[in-house]
């Protein structure tokens, strides 16, 4: 490759019965084989001016690599930010398009390029009258999930139909029905990349107190030493849980410890929900709102979520019950550089969004925009678990994201997280958490 380049717990019923596939109970998943992870980057994205240069330059395997997305990326490369609007937006939609092109049984393209699950929608709290009148106009309803407060009704569209015809259908049929798609969500990480910068050699983590509850949605947890000692739980949301590089690395910078590594969370039981079930195709709301009903059957002190996407109705209002309840939520604003649309669960009310900061306390350049921006953490310039054995550096807003769910999570108020956060450069919001929480590379032979 060249170089160019009422609770919601009792929302949705309980545990097993809400998720796709089985639990993997106190236990990790089998290691993914560590060569299988993709260790590069182009860097031809850099000082490219004109959007149809930048295209026509990527070998076919550049643009693979630098289009389609993967549950076990580990980093971004800091030329997105130097990227301008137009550059940037080809990039993404070339990425979200590879990624419908890759899964045509799976996916369909919805409003803005979303990708969205093929064949359905999903109705939120829709009346018996209005499921008639979907049904009379050729909708099937698929599943029913009764969430209390929220009722998730998912809608079999006719045949022939694209999800973006569907839904005028919908709205003709049943007019004033709240519906939307079933946008699909991106780990908010990139391909592994080197670290040019030497990384700082903190101090412990903060301490995290005794019985403390952390969930992360994300991808699969495999097995790794660092882990070995932690108390995880596994539930899949989109099939049996499958291990994937990212969902490894985020668990291991939350409760991981192998002698030089430390995890920001040591001690606290994890609850790992995999929406993707191995697949990227998979991660659609409708499985983040199954994980986070699940999620708040555990009575967690904090949610860590390192996806990315629109904003979509269902997920919308499921994030506002837990927030009503008091429950923390940090989620990362992504990585695709401060021309990207805003990304979503970070910039709904009640969501701590996070983004991240190098080794010198700087804002990452390649930080999604925020429509508002809480916290910052170390997510460049640190080592996290690869699958099976060893560390890779990672980068990216994906692994600041569960610092600040530790920090979230031994908080005893608001005020005395702000009291923490420390000065840095750029956009970090009110500071950086967690400061002392990352792990040198070198310590650790971080490949």
């Amino acid at each position: 490759m060249s170089r160019r380049s009422s609770s919601l717990a009792a929302l949705l019923l309980t545990g097993a019965a809400l998720a796709a596939g089985g639990a993997a109970r106190a236990q990790l998943l089998p290691p993914l084989p560590v060569g299988g992870l993709p260790v590069s980057l182009p860097q031809a994205v850099r000082g490219m001016p004109v959007v149809g240069d930048l295209v026509r330059s990527l070998s076919p395997e550049e643009r693979r690599a630098a289009t389609v997305p993967s549950l076990d990326r580990l980093g971004v490369t800091s030329a997105v930010g130097e990227l301008g609007r137009d550059a940037l937006a080809e990039l993404r939609r070339l990425r979200l398009a590879e990624l419908v092109r890759g899964n045509p049984a799976a996916l369909d393209m919805g409003p803005d390029g979303a990708p969205v699950r093929r064949g359905v929608l999903i109705a939120i709290d829709p009346t018996d009258a209005q499921l008639r009148a979907l049904a009379a106009a050729g909708f099937a309803i698929e599943t029913r999930e009764d969430l209390g407060g929220l009722t998730s009704v998912t809608l079999g569209i006719p045949r022939n139909l694209s999800a973006k015809a569907a839904m005028k259908r919908l709205m003709a049929a049943a007019p004033g029905l709240a519906a939307d798609y079933d946008h699909v969500y991106e780990p908010a990480g990139g391909t592994l990349l080197p670290v040019a910068a030497a990384a700082l050699v903190g101090a412990a983590p903060p301490p995290m107190a005794a019985g403390r509850t952390i969930v992360m949605i994300d991808g699969g947890v495999a097995a790794h030493p660092s882990l070995a000692g932690a108390a995880i739980v596994q539930q899949g949301f989109a099939g049996p849980a499958q291990p994937t590089g990212h969902g490894t690395a985020v668990a291991s910078l939350l409760v991981g410890r192998d002698r030089m590594f430390r995890g920001a969370a040591i001690g606290a039981k994890l609850y790992v929900a995999d929406v993707y079930g191995g697949s990227p195709a998979a991660g659609s709301a409708s499985a983040i709102v199954r994980a986070l009903a699940w999620a708040a059957s555990k009575k967690p002190d904090a949610i860590s979520i390192s996806l990315v996407g629109p904003s979509n109705l269902l997920l919308q209002r499921a994030v506002a019950i837990l927030a009503r309840r008091g429950i923390r939520m940090a989620a990362a604003v992504g990585n695709d550089g401060p021309a990207a649309p805003i990304m979503y669960p970070a910039a709904y009310t009640g969501v701590t969004a996070v983004t991240a900061v190098d080794a010198r306390d700087r804002a990452l350049p390649e930080a999604g925009r925020a429509l508002r921006l809480d916290y910052a953490a170390p997510g460049s310039d640190m080592a996290a678990a690869l699958p099976g054995r060893g560390y890779a550096k990672v980068r990216g807003t994906s692994f600041a994201t569960p610092l600040v769910a530790a920090r979230l999570a031994a908080a005893t108020s608001g005020q005395a997280l702000e009291r923490e956060a420390l000065k840095g450069s750029g956009r970090i919001g009110k500071g950086i958490l967690c400061r002392t929480c990352r792990t040198d590379p070198k310590i650790v032979g971080a490949k």
